[in-house]
């Protein structure tokens, strides 16, 4: 089933997004490579789809899992959490309707 990940940063999580990044986008990967990733990307923080130094304000995932259960470990253990990126996150099951 897919479920959705939706986190929000905290403020001026720019450098600490920037340095966990690698990390996050190899877990990325592997759900892409896995074929079970759907869509992934960040929120800019202003009308940009390059905000520089405005930077970010969260990111969404939309991925399949086996349980909330499997989605929400795989979410705990995202890098962004342990730089102190997120101020939370939350998982919930997702139906695909378009396209």
């Amino acid at each position: 089933m897919l479920y959705m990940i939706c986190a929000t940063d905290v403020a001026d999580s720019l450098e600490k997004r920037l340095a966990a990044r690698p990390a996050h986008l190899e877990r990325l990967n592997a759900l892409k490579d896995a074929g079970r990733l759907v869509m992934a990307g960040p929120f800019p923080a202003v009308d940009s789809p390059d905000p520089g130094p405005a930077g970010f304000t969260g990111s969404l995932v939309v991925a399949e899992f086996d349980s909330l259960e499997a989605a929400q470990a795989w979410a705990d253990a995202d890098p962004y959490i342990e730089a102190g990126v997120y101020e939370s996150v939350v998982v919930k099951p997702y139906k695909k309707v378009l396209p």
